[in-house]
């Protein structure tokens, strides 16, 4: 999902990131920073941007701008929040687009299709979960974390192939046959992965997920 500089117009890489620069604006403004002071937190979360930027290193594809990679989004969202989540993968993807794996020109664009996207789709998902499914731990890890990054995988593969389709980029036909089915099946990688990080910190570290509420999830059942 990495796009590169050749296939949009100046145009639509520059107006991203106007919509980016919003964004961070309000992640300045509302995160919760006083978490990374404490050293434990700020060591996992500087794993977690290493390890992510090693994962999204690891991408195939079929033409530029026709690739694919875990996203962590939801594992972001889960375990920091949705602003300290946006702070982690804009570092990732910083990261990779120093490694030469993206363009600069395109930093604001794939912000918003790989960052801005999947942690609006996973937060979402979680206050979906609170609102009307039990308060259970089994229903947190799996709705959240398995389920939820699989279909965060999907819906983030709809809106990458939307903006190509859309910029003219690729036809609909072509999208539709060698792009977006396979991340119905990128899904399940995610979802794996995604629901095993995040039951491991629930089990053995359950105060480094902020999303994750003891006396609603485990007190009384």
């Amino acid at each position: 999902m990495n796009f590169p500089a050749q296939l949009f117009p100046s145009g639509w890489s520059l107006a991203a990131f106007v919509p980016l620069f919003a964004i961070l604006v309000w992640v300045v403004r509302t995160a919760p920073w006083g978490r990374l002071k404490e050293s434990t937190q700020s060591h996992v979360f500087l794993g977690f941007v290493v390890a992510l930027a090693l994962l999204w290193t690891l991408q195939a594809g079929v033409r530029p701008g026709l690739n694919y990679h875990l996203l962590g989004a939801t594992v972001a969202v889960l375990a920091f929040g949705p602003q300290l989540g946006i702070v982690a993968l804009c570092a990732v993807l910083a990261a990779t687009t120093f490694n030469g794996a993206a363009a600069w020109q395109t930093y604001g664009l794939n912000a918003m299709v790989m960052i801005a996207v999947p942690v609006a789709i996973a937060q979402g998902i979680y206050w979906l979960v609170v609102r009307f499914l039990p308060a259970h731990l089994f229903v947190f890890i799996f709705a959240n974390a398995f389920f939820g990054a699989w279909l965060n995988t999907v819906l983030t593969g709809i809106a990458a192939s939307g903006i190509l389709y859309v910029a003219s980029v690729y036809p609909a036909e072509q999208l539709l046959d060698q792009y977006l089915p396979y991340f119905v099946l990128l899904g399940f990688s995610e979802g794996t992965l995604s629901g095993m990080a995040i039951t491991l910190m629930v089990v053995y570290r359950p105060g480094r997920v902020v999303t994750f509420d003891d006396s609603r999830y485990l007190l009384n059942k």
